[in-house]
């Protein structure tokens, strides 16, 4: 029985049709060539990576970084989130990585003079299954390749473009051409042999139905001269060599690089927690704040944008896109690669001249008069970004879109102090008060007079600081929040405090609107008080002030056990601390915060709550958890008006209202503010309000808002 290699470059019938000896010499030499240009290309892909770009480590924790490349890497599981494209992109990647290793391993078998103790793989039973094996996964890529040409030039989904407009190009009709070429042009190859052979036994052998494809396919050849087919056999051969040989050739010039750099982008991930945001070090001696030449991003994150395989899963959820503003993050990131593919060439010769010249690091060069923000990256793409975090967490590639542009930000605020002048006054506040309103600090801790509630400077000893925040402290509706929330640990007997008129604004808006050296001054102002009064854990009700004494306080030596507070009701309810007896009626829909969903993955914790609640009936809106949509708050959009396309948090309200919810429940008061707006732009006031979850768990324990029964005022 011979070799059959339904689809690789190897020895499909040359030992039967042909004498290879005359021919491998010319096939060596034309892989060698392919091999060349291939080599070539990635080296002076190489080249460009490092050419530019601050130095990052990404290469700490080996054995995490591995476990990522070989989960998001190989296995596809963040591709796998989108069905139709996760069985698409499956297809293809899998099927084709089976028939590289067939192909070799066929190939190799043919050309071991002694097989391995005396056996020879490719015989029997063995082959029978090696051969089918491969008539599976050669089908499973020309169907996913199938479902690309379809969705690509039939379908034509939105995220495949931007704005209704496909960015299709030449270089995709190409690698799908030549993905097809090579499918096809191998299947026509096993049939010729099948049907040319056939005359060897009467009719043809059992053993080739194995081979179910090639063996289908060869009675289309019924009739046909046997010397014609073996002629045809031979030609087809050839095409089949030349198109894996250019395939092979074509990828480091071709969206096929992702094939090396999205892999590589997954090792070279994050190990941060999700979010975080890397703090300007040194203020005293940095040369430059933010980003403002490309240049000034680390090599990793201009390496980003060569992963990118344009997708447009980022942009499938941006709520910003969806709502019609200019910003894409999948047109962001690819503008920065086109910009990066021109600059490029011309920093390579810097470092070569550099290095002549015996001197190092000389930067590039950029073109005169192009701005990396303002032209290659639009100011209003800017500052549209909520830091919503829905790109990040979808792309299929681990780029990090969140961090550049909170770099470029960085850049107009602090080194060209240019940025909306709502944003000034919110600075100004957060800078002269310490909270964005700039209402007098010392009425920080009113709400809380009448509850009984002790600051920290009254007694230090308790097990939680209630890190109110500026919501909490000074927004009417926030302040209700407050209130629930100190009601509720009050009942389950926990032990807490406030700062009161010591605690100040955490500082996120700040930070996520580039104003770097205004949230370090109040990061570090609240951690030196904090750290006086030795807090060991805190809770929060707002899930931005959570996340940024979570995960940007340890930057500054603030290092807590840091809690939001559905997470403490939660566990309070889950206890037998509190309970919940008097029923609430109606359909409630629980909106997913960003900053609490897909920053720190609490999703469980509010929904266990709801559905905790007596005569509660909870619906969920088709955008929800990972996938959730936006308020429209985050990124200290929360202070800045909306004057392009429709309100984030209008559409928001939408969703909602289409599930037929009266009541929507939050657990942010960013997203309570812009909830209950959004209720009221809708016209909705008479029939939909909005609730967070601390204010439902006080209804349904049955404690008036305003007053608090005698005994549960222990603390």
């Amino acid at each position: 029985m011979e070799h059959v290699n339904p689809i690789g470059i190897g020895n499909e019938g040359r030992e039967v049709f042909w004498n290879a000896q005359h021919f491998e010499p010319i096939l060596f030499l034309l892989t060698a060539v392919a091999m060349a240009i291939f080599a070539y290309g990635v080296y002076r892909r190489w080249q460009m990576w490092k050419a530019m770009g601050k130095s990052e480590i990404r290469w700490d924790n080996i054995g995490q970084r591995i476990w990522l490349l070989i989960k998001d890497g190989f296995l596809q599981i963040k591709t796998w989130r989108d069905p139709y494209p996760g069985i698409m992109h499956g297809l293809i990647f899998f099927g084709f990585f089976v028939l590289i290793f067939g192909a070799a391993f066929d190939a190799g078998e043919f050309h071991i003079t002694e097989p391995l103790f005396n056996w020879s793989f490719l015989r029997g039973n063995f082959y029978l299954g090696f051969s089918f094996l491969m008539e599976v996964f050669g089908l499973s890529v020309l169907l996913g390749v199938l479902m690309a040409l379809f969705r690509r030039y039939v379908l034509k989904p939105d995220r495949l473009g931007y704005k209704g407009k496909p960015d299709n190009t030449a270089d995709d009709a190409i690698v799908l051409v030549l993905l097809a070429g090579i499918i096809i042009t191998g299947f026509i190859i096993e049939a010729l042999r099948i049907y040319a052979t056939k005359d060897v036994a009467t009719g043809f052998a059992t053993w080739e139905v194995w081979s179910f494809v090639g063996w289908t396919l060869s009675l289309a050849f019924t009739g046909m001269d046997i010397n014609t087919a073996k002629l045809l056999h031979k030609i087809s051969w050839w095409i089949h060599s030349f198109i894996a040989l250019g395939f092979i050739a074509y990828i480091p010039y071709s969206r096929l690089l992702h094939i090396i750099t999205t892999p590589l982008n997954h090792f070279l991930s994050n190990l941060k927690p999700t979010g975080a945001i890397e703090p300007i070090r040194d203020f005293e001696n940095a040369e430059a704040f933010g980003v403002g030449k490309l240049e000034e991003f680390t090599w990793k994150q201009i390496f980003d944008s060569d992963a990118c395989t344009r997708c447009g899963r980022c942009q499938d959820g941006c709520p910003a896109y969806l709502t019609g503003k200019p910003l894409s993050p999948k047109k962001m990131v690819q503008d920065i690669k086109t910009y990066w593919l021109e600059q490029a060439p011309a920093a390579i010769k810097a470092k070569v001249a550099a290095a002549k010249a015996g001197t190092e690091g000389a930067p590039a060069a950029e073109e005169a008069g192009k701005a990396l923000v303002g032209e290659v990256v639009d100011l209003h793409e800017l500052w549209a970004c909520t830091n919503c975090m829905y790109c990040m967490e979808h792309c299929s590639a681990s780029i990090e879109h969140v961090p550049k542009i909170i770099d470029m930000r960085r850049y107009k605020v602090l080194t060209e102090a240019d940025f909306a002048p709502e944003l000034q006054l919110t600075c100004r506040n957060m800078e002269n008060n310490s909270n964005p309103w700039g209402i007098g600090s010392h009425l920080r801790g009113d709400w809380a007079k009448e509850l009984g509630v002790k600051t920290l400077a009254e007694d230090p000893n308790v097990e939680y600081l209630f890190y109110v925040g500026c919501s909490g402290s000074f927004d009417d509706r926030g302040k209700k929040i407050s209130i629930a929330l100190a009601k509720i640990l009050q009942a389950a007997g926990v032990s807490f405090g406030i700062l009161g008129n010591e605690e100040g604004c955490c500082g996120d808006s700040a930070m996520r609107a580039g104003n770097e050296y205004l949230f370090q001054s109040l990061a570090q102002t609240n951690i030196a008080v904090m750290n006086g009064y030795g807090v060991k854990k805190i809770i929060a009700a707002c899930p931005h002030g959570y996340n940024s004494l979570k995960k940007d306080y340890p930057n500054f030596d603030g290092n807590y056990e840091v809690y939001h507070h559905t997470e403490i009701i939660a566990k309070l309810i889950k206890d037998g601390k509190i309970k919940l007896t008097q029923p609430l009626e109606g359909t409630f829909t629980y909106h997913d915060s960003c900053f609490l969903g897909r920053y720190n993955n609490i999703y469980d914790q509010p929904r266990q709550i709801l559905s905790a609640v007596p005569g509660l009936k909870l619906v969920e809106m088709e955008r929800n958890l990972s996938k959730s949509f936006c308020c429209g708050a985050g990124g200290a959009r929360m202070w800045m008006e909306e004057d392009i396309g429709e309100r984030i948090n209008n559409t928001r309200t939408k969703q909602a209202m289409e599930v037929k919810a009266d009541t929507i429940a939050v657990g942010c008061p960013f997203c309570l503010t812009m909830m209950s707006d959004g209720i009221k732009d809708n016209q909705m006031s008479e029939t939909m309000k909005s609730l967070d979850i601390a204010e439902i768990v006080i209804k349904s324990m049955g404690m008036e808002e305003n007053k608090v029964p005698v005994d549960v005022c222990a603390t």
